[in-house]
């Protein structure tokens, strides 16, 4: 089941909660019994095993902007 992050406006707690997607949405008392709160932006973590660096360019592309498409 997916934690989600929140923050108690009143006492500016943090908090965890696991719940389904569905109800990532709904409103989430603090710890403390507050209900003024807000649910955070998370970063995801992806695990993986890639030992390379950045992907190689496509070729051709001039970089830039927009793969130099834009910028003259």
């Amino acid at each position: 089941m997916p934690r989600y992050e929140y923050r108690c406006r009143t006492c500016d707690d943090t908090f965890e909660l696991s719940r389904p997607m569905a109800e990532s949405g709904d409103p989430a008392d603090c710890p403390s019994g507050h209900s003024d709160t807000v649910k955070l932006l998370s970063a995801v973590a992806v695990g993986g095993s890639a030992k390379s660096g950045p992907a190689p360019a496509a070729a051709g592309s001039g970089g830039g902007c927009c793969g130099g498409g834009c910028c003259g």
